[in-house]
């Protein structure tokens, strides 16, 4: 099955990052609950006391912490509990997936190179009604459909993925791993990044013409229920429910777009873990802030990491 077909049949819808705020805050996968699990979610309490799981790893000269995050949030939410605050005062590094997420600078040059196609204008793969529906979400963020039609399909689906969780409040500026590189840049901590912008980028701009179209067509399909979605996730981040987070936001996506998945999944971690035991011959305190899908489920960080013969354990 193609990836294509495979982004169809999951519900898959991929949130954030391109240009502006979305590119620079990191790379996640979301992904639409089912309606039984989506029910059950919908009934809980938005949560009022944060314990967001860390995860530690020691050998004799080295403690490497991993924390899951969240790269939205709405604010007003302490989730610097006391574990989290003792782990990242005590760590001579940060590690994000970006070193500098919001360097725009970086940004634009890349964007136009993998992003920019005027000679395929958008109205030009779309029907009038898609095109319709495009100019209505981009005008939600102060754009409109005439603006982006230089974009490739895959620019205009990231960019647009953004608009429904600002507008209900999600604020880039309140996100974790922002919050904890402007702490780190306080203190005058070395903050190293896992990726490069340009690596991000290619997940999505190497991705086949008609991959890329059926992602903006399901960004546009999903884009009404985007908020309510990454507010799901943030709540099982909150309260730390690692297999409520996988199930809503990677299980399907792991059975029905293996492939996608493993791209933006399973791939990613396995170069952070040996990264990590790259790290761990060394010694020194780092804590490593990264999205928090990629620590939960058996293709995690952790699980990677066992692999190796590394064994982290939740604090």
């Amino acid at each position: 099955m193609s990836i294509v077909n495979q982004i169809k049949s999951a519900g898959a819808r991929l949130s954030r990052y391109a240009a502006g705020a979305a590119l620079g805050l990191g790379l996640v996968v979301g992904l639409a609950p089912d309606p039984v699990l989506a029910a059950r979610l919908a009934v809980q309490e938005t949560p009022t006391v944060a314990d967001p799981a860390i995860w530690v790893i020691r050998d004799a000269d080295s403690t490497i912490y991993l924390f899951g995050t969240v790269h939205l949030m709405r604010p007003g939410l302490d989730w610097m509990t006391p574990k989290v605050r003792d782990a990242f005062t005590s760590a001579d590094e940060l590690w994000l997936e970006l070193d500098d997420p919001s360097d725009q600078a970086a940004a634009v040059p890349l964007v136009q190179q993998y992003g920019i196609s005027p000679q395929t204008p958008l109205s030009s793969l779309l029907t009038a009604e898609e095109f319709a529906t495009l100019d209505t979400a981009a005008r939600s963020m102060g754009l409109t459909g005439a603006a982006m039609e230089p974009m490739r399909p895959w620019l205009a689906g990231l960019t647009l993925s953004i608009a429904p969780l600002t507008r209900a409040g999600f604020d880039p500026a309140a996100g974790v791993d922002v919050m904890l590189r402007a702490q780190a840049t306080e203190r005058g901590l070395p903050i190293r990044g896992l990726e490069t912008m340009e690596q991000q980028i290619r997940f999505f701009a190497t991705m086949s013409d008609a991959d890329q179209l059926a992602f903006l067509r399901q960004t546009l399909e999903s884009y009404e229920i985007a908020a309510e979605m990454l507010d799901q996730l943030a709540d099982r981040w909150t309260v730390g429910d690692m297999d409520g987070l996988f199930a809503l936001g990677g299980a399907e996506l792991s059975t029905q777009s293996r492939s996608f998945y493993d791209i933006l999944l399973t791939n990613r971690n396995a170069d952070w873990a040996r990264q990590i035991q790259e790290e761990l011959a060394g010694s020194g305190e780092v804590f490593i802030a990264v999205g928090a899908l990629h620590l939960a489920g058996p293709d995690s960080v952790q699980e990677q990491l066992e692999d190796l013969g590394i064994r982290a354990e939740r604090l």
